[in-house]
């Protein structure tokens, strides 16, 4: 690190859990070692191990690190009213299938395997507490309060991600179904003068 300062060490370390995890889901996990990865990916081993204790260093944290960033990008496209709703709930699931289709593959082989099973499990107690505060942004928005709109949040997401998974549009579109009837039921409920406002147009 000598040569480094915190910043470039972090950057670069960012680059190489971005570029590996890439690796991992162009290559899959099983059968695929340091050399080959580190080959795939155009570096060589020492610089990998410069920044990473072994290979499962390397896993564990290009995993947490970039899965939290796929849901970053999925917040950041968040509806910013009612009759933003629809929008987001018809293009969301394509959207994360195909920006994001790989890394969810790469991240269940990864959290299912029984060497990385504990870190998933603290890894997707993280995505409770997030999406939670996920929702809390959205109430404003939407005029639903956020204990209502959380547990809608995960039916959508794992509508997504069994999307991005197997690409099931009769499992997706039945999820979708009966997730916009009840945001339907909650928007007249909670903030019917978004009826008025063409709020409930879908």
């Amino acid at each position: 690190m000598a040569n480094y300062t915190q910043e470039q060490w972090n950057a670069k370390k960012i680059e190489l859990m971005e570029t590996c995890f890439n690796g991992f889901a162009d290559l899959g996990l099983h059968g695929t070692g340091i050399r080959t990865l580190a080959k795939h990916c155009g570096y060589n081993t020492t610089m990998i191990y410069t920044y990473f204790e072994d290979l499962d260093d390397l896993i564990i944290q290009s995993t947490e690190y970039c899965m939290s960033k796929v849901e970053d990008d999925f917040m950041a496209k968040a509806p910013t009213d009612v009759e933003d709703l629809w929008r987001f709930i018809d293009e969301i699931p394509y959207w994360t299938a195909e920006k994001h289709g790989k890394k969810y593959r790469l991240m269940y082989q990864v959290y299912t395997h029984p060497k990385y099973r504990e870190y998933g499990k603290k890894f997707f107690a993280g995505v409770d507490a997030r999406y939670t505060e996920y929702a809390k942004s959205l109430e404003s928005k939407l005029g639903i309060p956020y204990q209502k709109i959380t547990p809608l949040i995960f039916v959508l997401i794992r509508a997504c991600v069994h999307y991005a998974l197997f690409e099931d549009e009769f499992y997706l579109k039945s999820q979708i179904e009966v997730l916009k009837e009840t945001l339907e039921l909650f928007v007249m409920k909670y903030n019917p003068k978004a009826i008025s406002k063409g709020g409930l147009k879908k």
